[in-house]
């Protein structure tokens, strides 16, 4: 009977041992071994400390100073003649002469080609001898007029027939001067593909003529720059395939939007150099932005957390870590707008592995 009396009471004793605990104590104690934790973290972190206080790290620094910054857009455009024209012959008709040759230097108005126009030249020389026959019948009335001999209205019949001659063998002339093809501009022959005995169409068989004294650069600049990019703004022009760069300015930039394209023309005249030909590439650098005292530092510098941007600087041995703010950048270079001083020693080789306060040695220093 006693066993039967003291299980009852076991068994009341454990369910009162699982109660669970008021959540305020469980509170207070998690805190407490947080609290111990923290604690003996920070006794690690100090012991550690200890050990490599004696340590740095080797940095190179560049000290900082006001310097020029400009921002390009950069745009690939090419080289293009500023005359640049393909002669054409005005009526179809076959190659009889051929006056000059590829590379060959030609004037304005000079005669290139000359096609088949033989009937022509047979009508010429029949209405010029009708011209001149108007012409002596005209002179004879005149002198007769003259004396006051005939009517007025035989001299002006014979006038008015001299006349009508002289244009008709113009006409043909006119029409003759159809059949050459003539240089509308001085230049070199640039192409030209042409044979005796081939049949010249308007339109389609012709002469290309290039002035390669006067160049000029053309390029389509994004609408999303039409307000950054303006006739007169400086430019850099490099030419990768003629190992050449030079400096100018911009000498037009449309106003009207392209509707297909989203784009503006803008042209750079050229100053006459060999190493450029017309259709090379050319890199166009136009500057939309400069600072003349601006602090400038090599983008490599720079780290990024998810606070911002920030950079290392040496002070007096010791790695200072600031946040930056940085502007606008071109190439491997960027403007700091707030975080840098004239005369701060940005760190920038071994920033990467350095920690705030750590000590640091320098190796290197640039101006």
């Amino acid at each position: 009977m006693k066993k039967l009396i003291y299980i009852p009471a076991l068994l009341l004793l454990a369910a009162c041992s699982h109660k669970p605990k008021d959540k305020a104590a469980e509170l207070a104690d998690l805190k407490k071994q947080q609290a111990d934790i923290n604690s003996k973290i920070a006794a690690l972190q100090l012991a550690d400390a200890g050990q490599d206080s004696s340590k740095s790290t080797d940095i190179s620094v560049l000290k900082i100073a006001a310097t020029n910054f400009t921002h390009y857009v950069d745009i690939q455009g090419k080289i293009d003649a500023k005359d640049n024209v393909t002669a054409y012959p005005q009526s179809p008709g076959v190659i009889t002469k051929i006056y000059v040759a590829p590379g060959q230097h030609v004037n304005k108005g000079q005669l290139l080609v000359q096609l088949d126009n033989s009937v022509l030249k047979e009508n010429i020389a029949q209405a010029e001898s009708q011209a001149a026959l108007a012409k002596t019948l005209f002179q004879r009335q005149k002198n007769l007029w003259d004396q006051k001999i005939g009517t007025e209205v035989q001299f002006l019949q014979a006038q008015t027939q001299m006349q009508s001659a002289q244009k008709q063998v113009d006409g043909l002339r006119q029409q003759a001067d159809l059949y050459r093809i003539i240089s509308p501009i001085s230049g070199s022959i640039d192409q030209m593909d042409l044979k005796l005995g081939q049949v010249a169409q308007p339109g389609t068989t012709g002469i290309r003529i290039v002035n390669a004294d006067v160049l000029k650069v053309k390029a389509d600049v994004p609408e999303s720059y039409a307000g950054r990019v303006n006739q007169g703004d400086n430019v850099k022009i490099v030419i990768p395939d003629g190992n050449d760069s030079l400096s100018a300015r911009l000498t037009f930039a449309a106003k009207a939007i392209d509707p297909t394209s989203r784009s503006f023309a803008i042209e750079i005249a050229l100053p006459a150099r060999k190493t450029l030909r017309p259709n090379m590439t050319a890199i166009i650098k136009i500057a939309d932005y400069n600072h003349s005292k601006a602090i400038v530092i090599p983008l490599n510098a720079i780290q990024k957390s998810e606070q911002g941007d920030y950079v290392y600087v040496n002070n007096n041995g010791i790695a200072t870590r600031k946040n930056i703010k940085v502007g606008a950048s071109y190439g491997s270079q960027a403007e700091i707008t707030s975080g840098l001083a004239i005369g701060d020693q940005l760190i920038t080789a071994g920033a990467s592995d350095l920690n705030d306060g750590d000590k640091v040695n320098v190796l290197q220093s640039v101006n």
